[in-house]
């Protein structure tokens, strides 16, 4: 499913227009990902907590020649589902 998909079936759900519904989607996934950038962590309750979590430098192996190569540290984002999640997921 994509963004667009969202869109048209909220749409389906609502009177809102297409390009309504495409401006709060959007409004909504920058205010996630702003949130999580500044402070980390964001929950939304009954569906998850996205966090910003810290990945330690690594050694890992080129695929293809077998050679040792260095991952540096990098922060990745994870998700945890909720509860209602995961009971929808059972």
């Amino acid at each position: 499913m994509t963004k667009k998909d969202i869109v048209k079936q909220i749409c389906e759900k609502t009177s809102l227009s297409y390009s309504q519904v495409r401006v709060v989607v959007q409004s909504t996934i920058d205010a996630i990902l702003d949130t999580v950038l500044k402070e980390g962590k964001i929950e939304l309750r009954n569906f998850g907590v996205f966090k910003v979590k810290k990945r330690a430098p690594r050694k890992a192996r080129d695929p293809r020649t077998g050679a040792p190569v260095f991952v540096p540290a990098k922060r990745v984002i994870t998700f945890k589902a909720g509860r209602l999640v995961e009971q929808r997921l059972k």
